[in-house]
């Protein structure tokens, strides 16, 4: 019984931390996964200066995207003058992404508390020892 209201008042505790990350993913708000990183390009014209054997200077950097999203690499080039409003968006995914990673830690250690017995290791039994005839 003891036991019981123990775990019990751990697993409230579990999901009164998990109510309060639901809230704070509810305000998240405009998201988008991924990273940006600079690049440079060559552009193939003859006579560029990007094509220019002893000092090839090529264009750029310019900022671009990059994200996994349903198994299938996506990069995009992104205006410069978009990558402030691109910015907030990009931190609201990390956050959504560190809230949902610790819900499900949440979860797991609740399942913990409420369907599986806690582990009690057994005495060890001496067990007799065989004689060979």
């Amino acid at each position: 019984m003891i036991a019981d209201m123990k775990r019990t008042k751990s697993s409230a505790s579990l999901q009164q931390e998990i109510d309060t990350l639901r809230a704070s993913l509810a305000v998240l708000g405009p998201m988008h996964p991924g990273s940006v990183s600079r690049q440079y390009q060559v552009c193939g014209r003859a006579g560029c200066r990007c094509q220019d054997p002893k000092n090839p200077q090529r264009h750029g950097p310019y900022p671009k995207l990059t994200y996994v999203h349903h198994g299938r690499y996506v990069c995009r080039f992104v205006r410069a003058d978009l990558l402030a409003e691109l910015a907030p968006r990009l931190a609201a995914y990390k956050e959504f992404r560190r809230l949902t990673n610790r819900w499900v830690t949440l979860s797991i250690r609740q399942a913990q508390t409420e369907f599986f017995a806690p582990v009690i290791k057994a005495q060890k039994r001496k067990r007799p020892k065989k004689v060979s005839a």
